[in-house]
């Protein structure tokens, strides 16, 4: 089986690469770098209209949508347990990925780009503002869920792998999360864990080799 994962440094692409990597699969990452437009050369628009990360390709067949290729993971990798056992506490779990990538992930879009929401003049501080406050609401849920617990199911699953990259976009916009212990210390514990590491020692490589 080939699978192939596109990926861009920063994006939410990183939470398919900590899953399959914590599956142990073997796949290929095609890094694709957005300021230089890669992601909208006629050939990655042929294989993915929506030039977004990111995309995954098994054996020539396309996947787009993290909540989508996190199933598919969790599906053909059963033994890495990446999604509840039980059937109520797997659908809270796609419900939980949902929730990041619909309910989180176009508000930290909204503090990056404000002009993309509103391009009236004057308005970038009051949409990142809005998002900001907004983001206080959402990990005050995130607090409760996390409560007494390392992980938001018995284990670690794949809506940690997404919400650990919610959090880490929303410290590099310096998005306060003191007022959220539990939080703070899921997203640290995320930062142990050898998937994890990876990830951000490739990154950090992409990042320089984008650079050079």
């Amino acid at each position: 089986m080939s699978i192939q994962l596109y990926y861009a440094p920063v994006t939410c692409a990183m939470a398919p690469y900590i899953t399959l990597t914590e599956a142990g699969a073997d796949f290929e990452v095609k890094a694709l770098n957005f300021r230089a437009g890669q992601n909208r050369t006629e050939e990655y628009m042929k294989l993915n209209p929506k030039h977004k990360v990111p995309l995954l390709v098994v054996d020539g067949k396309t996947l787009t949508e993290n909540v989508g290729i996190q199933l598919w993971i969790a599906r053909r990798f059963p033994e890495a347990r990446l999604l509840p056992s039980d059937p109520w506490d797997e659908v809270k779990a796609v419900s939980m990925m949902s929730w990041c990538a619909s309910g989180i992930h176009p508000y930290l879009s909204r503090i990056n780009s404000p002009a993309k929401v509103c391009d009236v003049a004057e308005t970038e501080e009051s949409v990142s503002r809005l998002a900001r406050e907004f983001l206080d609401e959402v990990y005050g849920i995130a607090e409760d869920l996390l409560e007494g617990r390392e992980y938001f199911f018995d284990h670690f699953t794949a809506p940690d792998a997404h919400f650990f990259w919610c959090v880490r976009r929303s410290t590099q916009f310096d998005v306060d999360l003191e007022p959220y212990p539990n939080t703070r210390a899921h997203f640290e514990r995320m930062q142990t864990r050898p998937s994890v590491q990876k990830l951000l020692a490739f990154e950090k490589e992409t990042q320089a080799s984008f650079a050079a």
